[in-house]
């Protein structure tokens, strides 16, 4: 396969990844929203394409540090094959985890398929960059949203105990509308921007330009891409989200979704970190929920939801060591 086919092969390739980040992870948006009935599922999918759209071309932070911040590929050929290998390992696990309806992190899938394939590769891996933007916000991320969670819904309910509570729960029912909003513009944010710095790290390596800049046709290919897989839905994740961990109910719903727009817009704007829209919201679910009883949360499924995360990167990294492999063994 020439340079050439092999650099459209990619872009084609992180296209699709994109997408099934959409579907995969859509449900982090709109499922909260979906299950306490403030949107019905039609609207809530074109409003998370929409703010998907929008937050992908608000900020290219995070597209720079998976661009040049995680591994440098091999010069010469294995360059591309090592991208490959890397979307290969990524696709692979969101599919798998889609299928069962595991929220897990298409976030980690890529950056675990990114250092898989560049070991294979005996390429570098910046372990220093992976520790300081993967790896401790991948720990972080979900202790901020449970704990902060919590909180703001202790916060809540006192400030509204003695309101009516039908009306309380009318008035945050149409407010689910903005916090669900938020929540897909910080999905967008973030998660369109992992496909961008996948193609620049391709356009680098195949000597199509020198810096590690996002021209404009590439954010709006990714943002596109998200946001078409985002209105294609989610179903299976989103009943695991909406109703499996805790049955939200509108306050509960909105407080998680502000909690976790919060936390998204802080990483991308100020460390550019590319952390985990999954994990993010579901702690947040689970601090809402533990507001109500600690019994109240399914556990049993959080740890299922928890351990899914545990095995992302490892199983992303061996998919796309293997892939790279393969195709370096078929001469690509």
């Amino acid at each position: 396969m020439t340079g050439t086919a092999a650099l459209v092969v990619v872009i084609l390739l992180t296209v699709f990844f994109d997408y099934t980040n959409g579907f995969h992870d859509a449900s982090n948006a709109i499922a909260s929203a979906v299950s306490t009935r403030a949107l019905s599922l039609r609207a809530a999918l074109i409003l998370a394409g929409v703010m998907n759209l929008i937050g992908a071309l608000l900020s290219t932070g995070v597209a720079v540090t998976v661009a040049k911040g995680l591994i440098d590929p091999p010069s010469g050929p294995a360059a591309l094959s090592v991208v490959f290998a890397a979307l290969i390992g990524a696709v692979a696990w969101n599919l798998i985890t889609w299928y069962f309806g595991l929220p897990s992190s298409s976030s980690h899938a890529l950056v675990g398929g990114l250092v898989g394939a560049a070991l294979a590769a005996a390429g570098t891996v910046h372990w220093g960059g992976v520790l300081e933007k993967v790896i401790i916000p991948m720990v972080l991320s979900p202790v901020v949203g449970l704990v902060f969670g919590y909180l703001a819904m202790v916060a809540v309910l006192w400030l509204f105990r003695n309101r009516n509570q039908h009306r309380v729960g009318h008035a945050f029912r149409r407010a689910q509308i903005v916090s669900a909003a938020s929540l897909a513009l910080g999905h967008g944010l973030q998660d369109a921007q992992k496909g961008m710095g996948i193609i620049v790290l391709a356009l680098v390596a195949a000597g199509e330009q020198q810096e590690f800049t996002v021209p404009l046709w590439v954010t709006l290919l990714c943002a596109v891409s998200l946001s078409l897989g985002t209105y294609s839905g989610g179903l299976r994740i989103m009943r695991t989200l909406g109703r499996r961990v805790f049955p939200l109910d509108p306050p509960h719903g909105f407080v998680a979704e502000a909690v976790g727009s919060s936390v998204l817009y802080l990483t991308a704007f100020a460390f550019k970190a590319p952390v985990s829209t999954t994990h993010v919201i579901t702690s947040a679910v689970m601090g809402v929920g533990a507001t109500r009883r600690l019994s109240a949360v399914r556990w049993g499924v959080a740890r299922d939801i928890v351990l899914g995360w545990l095995l992302t990167f490892p199983a992303a990294a061996a998919v796309a060591a293997l892939a790279y492999g393969i195709t370096r063994l078929l001469g690509g």
